[in-house]
């Protein structure tokens, strides 16, 4: 196992691409009991993209539709749909996290960058994975607002019930036919996760369709990422 020199502490949020953001924090929140906290958009000076930050306990999703459609998020929907964008971890030096992951192979989708504002400061990187999809390293030692710089506390007026959920038990990484191995070789390469538990179609299946799949771990387990591809 590679072992890494940083640490990871956990899923930080998941962001969501998404044509109607407001919308969609709606049903999160009414559904789900998302609570908003955080906002960012045309209001906040951003002229590109609206964003709501929804919180349950440990759990952070970013819900963003583009104010433009000729933007990167603009095209990220028009060819896969509403779908997640970024799975972000928490990490004590987001930098090295960054560094490491290009000396082991990853490509950048972000290099490190301070951002500030009254609450005070974070560090945010970010690399490629699988398809479309990026891991964004938030490093927050400094920071004691509502979610990040650039986005203003903001609960919408709105309290919501709690259904219970606690935390993000793992996120899962679909594939194309045969390229399950190949991702799994990159989490092994890039962050030195191992092998939690693998299943195949014997495990897996229904009358019309059936799956394999490796679940990955990182050295605490309090990451898992199933990382699945169908089966004959």
């Amino acid at each position: 196992m590679n072992e890494l020199t940083y640490s990871i502490n956990g899923f930080d949020h998941c962001e969501l691409y998404v044509s109607n953001a407001k919308q969609t924090a709606h049903y999160y929140r009414t559904t789900m009991g998302f609570q908003p906290v955080a906002y960012r958009g045309l209001e906040t000076g951003n002229r590109e993209s609206v964003s709501y930050v929804l919180n349950q306990n440990r759990i952070n999703l970013v819900i963003t539709s583009p104010l433009e459609k000729s933007t990167k998020i603009g095209a990220h929907i028009d060819r896969h749909g509403d779908g997640m964008k970024d799975v972000a971890f928490t990490v004590d030096d987001s930098e090295l996290a960054w560094k490491t992951s290009l000396d082991r192979g990853a490509k950048s989708a972000m290099e490190p960058k301070e951002i500030k504002d009254g609450d005070g400061e974070a560090v945010v990187s970010a690399i490629e994975t699988f398809g479309d999809t990026i891991h964004t390293f938030v490093e927050r030692k400094n920071y004691n607002g509502s979610f990040l710089p650039g986005f203003e506390t903001n609960d919408l007026g709105m309290k919501s019930e709690s259904t219970g959920l606690v935390h993000i038990d793992h996120v899962v990484g679909n594939q194309p036919d045969g390229e399950m191995q190949s991702v799994c070789n990159f989490y092994e390469k890039v962050f030195g996760w191992h092998r939690f538990w693998t299943v195949d179609d014997n495990d897996i299946s229904t009358e019309y369709s059936a799956l394999r799949s490796i679940v990955m771990a990182n050295d605490n387990e309090i990451i898992k990422m199933p990382i699945n591809e169908p089966a004959d």
